[in-house]
C-alpha cells in the first residue's frame, strides 16, 4: 500500500478501526488519522439538554489511541459533525481534503464494505483523490466464503442492499 496523505476511520466498529489505523500510521502510511463521529443517538441531544455531555465515539477512540497507544494527540482528529451513512462521512470530509489539497485517502471500514466505501468516497472526492478501502485485519469475514457462516452470511445480507441503493445513485 502507498503512503496516503490520511487515514479517514469510519463509524460502526470504531475501536477495531481506529485501531488498525494506529498501526497504519506507526507503519509510515499515513501522517494522521481523522475518526468519524458517527451519528446522534436521540438520547444524546436528551441528556445534552440537561447537561450531560458524553464523549462521541470519535472522541473514545482518539483516547485510547491517545492514552493506551502511544499516537500522539497532534496526529488524531476526531470529527464533530454527526453522519449517519458512508456517503455522509464522504461528504463531511470532501472540504478537508480539498482545502488541503489531498491526493490520497486510506478509508478504514468493514472488509465486506470496502467495495461500496470505495465507491462512495470516489464518486464524493472525484479521480484526483486515489481512494485505499481498508478494513481492520480482526475482521473475519471472508468475501470467498461469505455463505459459509451466519455471521459472514448475515453480513453479506446486510450490505448487498446498500451496495445496490448506493450504486443507483440513491444513497446518503
Amino acid at each position: 500500500m502507498a503512503r496516503s496523505d490520511a487515514i479517514f476511520v469510519l463509524d460502526g466498529a470504531y475501536l477495531d478501526r481506529a485501531i488498525e489505523a494506529a498501526d497504519l500510521v506507526r507503519a509510515g502510511f499515513a501522517p494522521r488519522i481523522l475518526i468519524s463521529r458517527g451519528g446522534r443517538d436521540a438520547s444524546e441531544g436528551i441528556l445534552a439538554e440537561q447537561g450531560v455531555h458524553l464523549p462521541t465515539r470519535a472522541q473514545l477512540a482518539r483516547d485510547v489511541l491517545v492514552k493506551h497507544l502511544g499516537i500522539p494527540t497532534a496526529m488524531i482528529e476526531p470529527l464533530t459533525e454527526p453522519t449517519g451513512s458512508t456517503a455522509e462521512e464522504a461528504r463531511a470530509i470532501a472540504p478537508r481534503v480539498e482545502r488541503e489539497h489531498w491526493t490520497s485517502l486510506i478509508v478504514i471500514t468493514d472488509r465486506s464494505s470496502t467495495a461500496r466505501a470505495g465507491f462512495t468516497f470516489r464518486k464524493a472526492l472525484g479521480p484526483r483523490v486515489k481512494i485505499i478501502a481498508w478494513s481492520n485485519r480482526l475482521d473475519v469475514y471472508d468475501p470467498d466464503r461469505w455463505w459459509t457462516n451466519r455471521p459472514m452470511l448475515r453480513s453479506t445480507f446486510y450490505e448487498f442492499p446498500k451496495v445496490l441503493v448506493y450504486w443507483l445513485g440513491l444513497g446518503g
